[in-house]
């Protein structure tokens, strides 16, 4: 049995055969988690993963299913962490996933000399700017959306110094911010080498961007081919069905 509190309920992640806490006042995970996870290269058999700005731990249980290394959520917020964690035990993962309640800019004098092989972050994608741009009322949306307890230069930042050499940082972010997030990662050392755009449908201009980079990399540049959420006819496309079905049966 596992206790849900307030809202809260138990949702399933069908090409995982996994469960999952979610809630809709408090924090429910988007395809954006889905595409990073995916996206992210990860080794097979073993090795140590962290993922930053962790919220209910969406993309830590996804990583699980595509290796056996041991997974690292990080999240400030402290309803959040809870949510992955009971999740995590739900779902009898205690053994290689964990969830550190904390600031991530604390985290590289908390990890000192450790290093990670993967590193990967669902960042929020909105600054906080002058012009008087709302923010939403709910706290929870608020901090996992717009740039409150972290920047992107922050998440930068800290996933180059808590990265190996020749490490991967993967990131999932909007179009817009591409040239920031680009000339962020080569300031902190971390050359991008893969990039796909992700866009609605054909035709729709592209609405998701997912990037990945090495620790101190040679420069050189893979463009991916765009990927389409939805066919003309509305429906997922089988790239994205295969991703949260899991493969048909027919």
């Amino acid at each position: 049995m596992i206790e849900l509190i307030g809202d809260e309920r138990l949702d399933y992640l069908l090409a995982e055969d996994l469960r999952i806490i979610q809630s809709p006042s408090v924090f429910s995970f988007s395809l954006d988690a889905v595409l990073l996870a995916q996206f992210a290269y990860v080794p097979i058999q073993k090795g140590n993963i962290v993922d930053l700005c962790s919220g209910n731990g969406i993309i830590p249980l996804l990583l699980s299913q595509r290796t056996k290394g041991n997974i690292t959520g990080v999240e400030i917020q402290e309803r959040l962490a809870d949510m992955a964690r009971r999740s995590i035990s739900y779902n009898q993962l205690e053994d290689r996933l964990r969830v550190l309640e904390m600031d991530l800019k604390d985290l590289p004098k908390l990890l000192k000399n450790k290093k990670f092989d993967v590193v990967t972050c669902n960042p929020p994608y909105f600054p906080l700017t002058e012009n008087g741009e709302k923010i939403n009322a709910n706290v929870h949306y608020a901090l996992a959306r717009h740039e409150i307890a972290c920047t992107l230069e922050d998440v930068v930042k800290v996933s180059s110094q808590i990265v190996k050499q020749g490490g991967k940082v993967a990131f999932v972010h909007r179009p817009g911010r591409m040239l920031d997030i680009v000339t962020l990662m080569r300031k902190y050392d971390i050359e991008p080498k893969r990039l796909q755009f992700v866009h609605a449908k054909l035709g729709k201009p592209a609405n998701t961007l997912l990037i990945e980079g090495i620790k101190q990399g040679n420069r050189d540049l893979t463009i991916l081919p765009p990927l389409l959420v939805y066919d003309e006819q509305g429906e997922y496309t089988p790239e994205v069905k295969k991703m949260l079905f899991g493969e048909s049966k027919d």
